[in-house]
């Protein structure tokens, strides 16, 4: 395209964000959390374009603009942003979910992979019950019991069990994440792997004729575990999916633009391990909830888990900017 042309299709954009960047400097009591919305928006478009126009002329006129531009609002933006307790009440309050929303896809086809091991491995068992020692890692084949299933928990140290299952929960979750760098291989590998050790446990416990109690010990911290897991995923397979598939702007641009929204994702879900580490340590191995109480704190979860997205989606539809 002529950049002639290039700018006349998008004067009105940047004209839009020089006059958000005057209300920043004029206006700064005045700012509330949808204009920090609306700065950012109008910042990643324009910000494409000079990234554009640098490619083709960066001493052309429009791109010297661009770059003024762009770096004032840069500097406005982060120098909001920064203020700890907004930017966090933002973050969780709209922005992580519409980053899961914008990923909706990818985070599906995380959990479509993960299903797809689950089922593999519930195959297996269910075909030769000996696959399991082939599947599972020795050191996890030797603790599977059914027959003891709950049994020992009460002289576990809860605060130690909720630290290192959380500990695990979140190497997962980096791997799936950084698994991106790989074009989303390991990613998949990740998710596949995980997906098919709780498949062929499921198989080994139904075996035994003790499903019921094989899910009331994994879903009141596996349902949140799992959300989160799709997620890290989610961003590993998004970032792979960008070093293959650049799109029209530089690739060094939308790769470190894929890598930026997936760390953030992934930061997200940090403090959702510290709730489920402390649900596996405290909830799942307690000898005085009876089953039936472990399967309602699932459902509170999962309730809460989708009221928590739709809420995120309403606050970002409310943040929005207003058509024009």
């Amino acid at each position: 395209m002529d950049i002639q042309d290039f700018i006349k299709k998008h004067k009105a954009t940047w004209r839009d964000l020089e006059e958000k960047v005057a209300f920043f400097r004029k206006r700064p009591k005045e700012i509330q959390g949808k204009h920090i919305d609306e700065l950012t928006q109008a910042y990643k478009k324009v910000s494409s374009h000079y990234a554009y126009l640098k490619t083709i002329d960066p001493r052309d006129e429009a791109t010297l603009y661009l770059n003024q531009l762009v770096s004032s609002a840069h500097h406005l933006l982060y120098q909001e942003q920064n203020r700890s307790s907004q930017q966090l009440k933002y973050f969780f309050q709209s922005y992580f979910i519409a980053l899961i929303h914008k990923r909706r896809f990818f985070i599906v086809l995380a959990f479509l992979l993960f299903t797809l091991g689950g089922a593999f491995g519930a195959v297996s068992i269910a075909m030769d019950p000996l696959n399991l020692y082939l599947i599972l890692p020795p050191e996890m084949t030797a603790g599977i019991d059914p027959e003891q299933i709950g049994e020992g928990h009460d002289q576990i140290s809860e605060p130690l069990m909720a630290t290192t299952i959380m500990t695990n929960n979140i190497q997962v979750a980096i791997l799936a994440f950084l698994g991106g760098i790989t074009f989303g291989i390991f990613t998949v590998y990740i998710l596949l792997f995980n997906g098919l050790i709780i498949g062929a446990m499921a198989a080994v416990f139904w075996q035994a004729g003790q499903t019921y109690m094989f899910w009331a010990y994994i879903l009141p911290h596996g349902i949140l575990e799992l959300a989160i897991i799709f997620v890290a995923g989610g961003a590993g397979l998004y970032m792979g999916y960008r070093m293959l598939v650049p799109g029209t702007a530089p690739r060094k641009y939308q790769i470190g633009r894929a890598a930026s929204e997936s760390l953030q994702l992934l930061l997200g879900t940090i403090p959702l391990f510290v709730i489920a580490g402390l649900i596996e340590g405290y909830v799942t191995p307690s000898t005085t909830l009876s089953p039936e109480m472990k399967y309602a704190f699932a459902l509170m979860t999962l309730a809460l888990i989708v009221l928590y997205y739709v809420y995120g989606i309403y606050k970002r539809k409310e943040m929005a900017p207003e058509s024009r």
